[in-house]
């Protein structure tokens, strides 16, 4: 967790003045780490993200899928660490991605900017970022008990190192559900929402586990179109959030065949999309429908 979070010296004030004749306090804190990360594909500058390091080849595998270039593991010959610059000094900041024979490179080679927080910036229209979706989703029989579901923000957070010191990060992580029980396979943070979702996609990738099918993603933020996006293009039927969706990743999740679910929080939740994968626990659970 070394170059994951950062220590600095900082200024406490309390405004009650308590500890102390005067009301401030000369202390360490820990930040999350947030650096550039630029991605090659066969050595060729394609994109740079801000992200926390760490799991940084999981984080270009799963750009990789969610930007359309490869599909299953068997399209990524290789992932390294190269120098940046003029390749004097290893900074572990230039990841290249070595595709395999016959998996072709992006139309356009672009210079990608995207940034932790907002995924890909500066695109005209949707349909310049939509991708096609391989996976059929909507032939997931997944059913996923509604208190089961409601526990996972729980989970989640239960299991986030990095947030428990920095409290600055986000947080996706992938169960497998069988019933009533729900299995953590993979948990990534980052700065970025979309990053951290980007790395439990790369790790799936990487361990050959694509489609995601019969699982859930769990992230501590809002659902925004790209994320809905990533799972549809991951295979994964439910994408659960802590907080709001967008209209257009509800709609987005209609479409594809995605469950989107908002607003998961204690002791309940909305769904958007997909309200046929959501069984019934146990327990009796109020219901409620709003027209």
């Amino acid at each position: 967790m070394t170059r994951m979070t950062q220590r600095r010296k900082i200024h406490r004030f309390h405004l009650d003045g308590s500890g102390s004749e005067y009301p401030v306090r000369h202390k360490e804190d820990v930040l999350a780490a947030e650096e550039p990360l630029e991605i090659r594909l066969n050595g060729r500058s394609f994109a740079v993200t801000m992200r926390t390091p760490g799991d940084d080849f999981d984080l270009v595998a799963g750009f990789l899928v969610s930007e359309g270039v490869i599909r299953r593991h068997a399209d990524l010959v290789s992932l390294r660490f190269c120098a940046g610059g003029n390749g004097e000094t290893q900074t572990f900041n230039v990841v290249d991605a070595q595709l395999a024979p016959g998996v072709p490179m992006p139309d356009t080679m672009r210079h990608v900017y995207t940034s932790s927080s907002c995924g890909i910036c500066g695109t005209e229209s949707i349909d310049a970022v939509r991708k096609a979706i391989h996976f059929h989703l909507a032939e997931d029989g997944l059913r996923v008990p509604i208190d089961v579901l409601a526990g996972l923000p729980d989970r989640l957070r239960a299991a986030q190192a990095v947030f428990d010191k920095t409290g600055g990060v986000h947080a996706a992580g992938l169960f497998r559900v069988d019933g009533p029980e729900a299995e953590l396979l993979c948990l990534r943070e980052d700065v970025g929402r979309h990053n951290a979702v980007d790395k439990v996609v790369g790790w799936a990738l990487r361990e050959g586990q694509l489609p995601l099918s019969g699982t859930v993603l769990q992230v501590s933020g809002r659902a925004s179109f790209e994320l809905v996006q990533k799972a549809a293009l991951a295979g994964i039927p439910v994408l659960s959030a802590v907080s709001a969706p967008s209209s257009l990743a509800a709609d987005l999740a209609a479409e594809t065949g995605v469950t989107l679910v908002g607003f998961s929080r204690g002791s309940s939740f909305n769904v958007y999309a997909g309200r046929g994968r959501v069984g019934r626990p146990a327990t009796a659970v109020r219901q409620e429908s709003f027209a």
